[in-house]
């Protein structure tokens, strides 16, 4: 690694400045955390090159930090991404492979950041989605978690209609269990003020909160987490009115990947539990009509947007008050969102529309590390978050943590970086049941798909971003590929320790009390 006389300069400053970064323990000056959590938020913004949407509180954020262009999440669906984020540690220590198992459930002693930064003096807040509901987890906050009260969705004509339709449905015999699992619709343009919806709400939360944190003494640690723009896509008309449908692009690899497992594709029923695509086709079997196709895509872009001006407002807030030089400021999403991308839409597979995330880190403009307006092209993941925070606050890190600190790249010196990142999802193959492990590495993405009973390999995926960044051909079966996939194999059981028999199987539940909270 070079040496940059001016960086070193700089660093020198930050240990005398703020000594804690490498004493681990608290500076004498602490500066602030603000944690932005966006649910189904993918590098879907002007900041990352998309000049179709409008995110101009984000972009301006993005002038302030260092953009991650190439940064992953561990899980593609959120409790098991949230929790590998908040815990710093891979599902497969956690545990957390899908939507119902709470983390304190199964290791009831892990410790989250918020919960870390707690225990060493700040005031922890947080507001809206950051853990997946329904649970909270109270012990991680200075003080009980709450869902704004009194805040809406959809209209009441959505609530009729769907009443409506399930009347219908149970009138032509349908199965209960599918008439109770459906939701008004997908996509709704609701007669709404900012305020008056629940991402507007979440946003009044935190910014009160930051007025009652300005006249205190602690250091805090402030989490909000937006809803939007997941499902159902239902924001205010003014949001809608942004965009002119008839030119939002669709996707241009609308087909699934060539030669890949079938089970490696979601079977896209987060769309089905809204009555108004109740009917749509999975990923290989067919495809949404255009019509749909924009009416979706429309709907995600005018809800980007909404939340965008609410980060904004918080962000507005921070600065009104004075607290934007004392403040680390982190925008994260849990993961990527498909777009009509390989004919299909939502999360929940181990390729790159899925995974692959927006992540920035702002650092106060009069911190030594400040990174105003860079982008960084390394490889990182959602677990290096917790150990880069504990450092920049000039924490230790607890034991448990299996991510690395990004504050050397924050420091912007020529970093001999690992440049790889595993993310995983289970699935079923008929009544096996399988998980397979995706490396992201410099030029490649290979998946490995392994028995959760045996543990032995049963598929494998290998795509090659030099000549197939959009992943449409599956290339591990090739003669020509055989030794790149040996080699990527290798790399990826050099990264993470490979399961044996026993290591995926379901966990345990050591049942801790669980408040319900709104979802």
């Amino acid at each position: 690694m070079r040496i940059d006389s001016r960086k070193l300069i700089l660093w020198l400053l930050a240990i005398i400045c703020y000594p804690g970064m490498l004493s681990g323990s608290q500076p004498a000056e602490s500066l602030n955390i603000l944690f932005i959590a966006v649910d189904d938020l993918r590098p879907e913004l002007g900041c990352y090159g998309n000049a179709d949407i409008q995110s101009p509180n984000i972009d301006a954020l993005a002038e302030k930090s260092l953009l991650f262009k190439r940064a992953y999440c561990q899980q593609a669906v959120c409790n098991p991404s949230r929790v590998s984020l908040l815990t710093g540690m891979r599902p497969d220590s956690t545990k957390v492979w899908d939507l119902v198992t709470q983390f304190r459930d199964v290791a009831p002693d892990l410790t989250t950041f918020p919960q870390h930064f707690k225990r060493n003096g700040y005031r922890a807040l947080g507001y809206g989605k950051i853990f997946h509901n329904p649970w909270p987890d109270n012990v991680s906050w200075s003080e009980p978690h709450q869902w704004p009260r009194d805040a809406q969705l959809w209209s009441s004509e959505a609530k009729a209609d769907l009443a409506a339709f399930k009347k219908q449905l149970r009138l032509d015999g349908r199965p209960e269990r599918l008439i109770n699992r459906l939701r008004a619709r997908a996509t709704e343009q609701v007669d709404l003020e900012d305020h008056e919806h629940i991402d507007g709400a979440i946003a009044n939360q935190a910014i009160e909160a930051l007025r009652q944190l300005a006249n205190q003494d602690p250091p805090f640690f402030l989490a909000a987490g937006f809803v939007r723009p997941h499902l159902p896509f239902v924001v205010p008309q003014k949001y809608w009115d942004i965009y002119d449908r008839n030119r939002i692009p669709l996707a241009e690899n609308a087909a699934p990947p060539q030669d890949a497992p079938a089970y490696a594709m979601n079977t896209m029923y987060e769309l089905r539990d809204y009555y108004d695509f109740l009917e749509t086709p999975a990923p290989l079997e067919g495809a949404l009509t255009q019509e749909q196709q924009r009416e979706l895509k429309h709907g995600y872009y005018a809800a980007v947007s909404f939340v965008d001006a609410q980060i904004g407002r918080l962000l507005g807030e921070l600065d009104r008050l004075q607290l934007r030089d004392k403040t680390v400021i982190v925008l994260w999403g849990d993961h990527g969102w498909k777009l009509g991308e390989h004919r299909s839409w939502c999360k929940q597979t181990n390729y790159e529309i899925d995974t692959r995330i927006p992540l920035l880190i702002s650092v106060p403009q009069n911190h030594p590390l400040q990174t105003t307006g860079t982008q960084c092209d390394a490889i990182v993941e959602s677990l290096d978050i917790f150990p880069t925070l504990c450092e920049l606050a000039g924490l230790t890190c607890p034991e448990q943590l299996e991510g690395v600190s990004l504050v050397p790249l924050l420091q912007q010196n020529d970093v001999n970086w690992h440049n790889r990142a595993i993310s995983q999802f289970p699935r079923h193959d008929g009544k096996r049941e399988l998980m397979g492990y995706a490396l992201r590495s410099e030029r490649y993405r290979y998946i490995e798909w392994l028995d959760r009973n045996t543990c032995g390999t049963v598929a494998t995926e290998l795509y090659d971003h030099e000549h197939d960044p959009q992943e449409n051909q599956n290339r591990s079966n090739e003669n020509s590929h055989k030794q790149i996939v040996a080699e990527q194999s290798q790399l990826l059981w050099e990264t993470i320790k490979r399961p044996e028999p026993g290591d995926l199987a379901k966990p345990e539940i050591q049942k801790q009390e669980v408040i319900p909270t709104r979802p």
